[in-house]
Formats: C-alpha cells, structure tokens, sequence
C-alpha cells in the first residue's frame, strides 16, 4: 500500500476507492447501468477485440458513463468480429458487427448516450430459426 503523505494523495485515494466501490456495485444490479459485453472468443481477438474493449473502458471512465463492460465467449458472429452486445438498461440487447475504436465511439456517442440505432447491428435472426422448427 502506497503511504499518504499529502491531502492530494488522500483525494486520489478516496476516488480510486470509490471507482472500485461503483464497479462492485454496479455488477450486483447490472439491469441499472449500461451493459457492453465484447465477444472475446480466437475469432474476436484475433480481429480486434482486444483493442475494442480496453477502448471501451477507457473511453466510458473519461465520459464518466456508468456502465459494466465484460468479456465473453463466442456470439457466433465470426462474420463480424469483433462483436459487441450493448444493453441499455430497460431495453433488449443490441449486437454490434465489425466494432473497431471508431465504431465503438459512434456506439457511445450516438446510441448510448442519445439512443440512436446506428448502421452495423447484426438482425437477430435465432427467433426465425426456432419458429421454423415449430413449424416441421
């Protein structure tokens, strides 16, 4: 543990503290806060996904959005890596195809801080598939 020798390195503390507090937090109640979950499976990181996700990240903190960003497997969108499913809260899962850094600050920017769709969601096309089986 770092000493504390000054009241600036008191502050800094208290603000680390309470980021990590927030995180903790927020994935105890994630239908509260702004989801983005960034498929990290070969496929996505071998086309970036890495990259997406720290930007992600990053950029959220800086604009000060609260949000719960999370890794996970495989979506079955080789096609699109990298792939992103965002979650407003109240509202169904978006996925999101070929997510580099500018894509994921138009996902920022326009859809979830204002709500707008944008360009590059991939249909959700699994309902179909199991409406036909009902069907045979």
């Amino acid at each position: 543990m770092t000493k504390i020798k000054t009241l600036d390195d008191l502050r800094k503390l208290r603000d680390s503290l309470r980021t990590e507090m927030n995180i903790r937090e927020n994935s105890e109640h994630p239908d509260r806060v702004v989801q983005i979950r960034v498929a990290m499976a070969t496929c996505g990181i071998s086309s970036g996904a890495k990259e997406t996700m720290d930007f992600f990240v990053s950029e959220l903190k800086k604009r000060q959005i609260n949000a719960v960003v999370t890794q996970t497997g495989c979506m079955s969108y080789c096609y699109a890596e990298p792939t992103v499913e965002v979650i407003l809260p109240g509202q169904q899962p978006v996925v999101f195809g070929h997510v580099d850094t500018g894509k994921a600050d138009e996902i920022i920017e326009s859809y979830i801080k204002k709500g707008e769709l944008i360009d590059g969601i991939i249909p959700v096309n699994h309902r179909d598939v199991e409406q036909d089986n009902r069907r045979i």
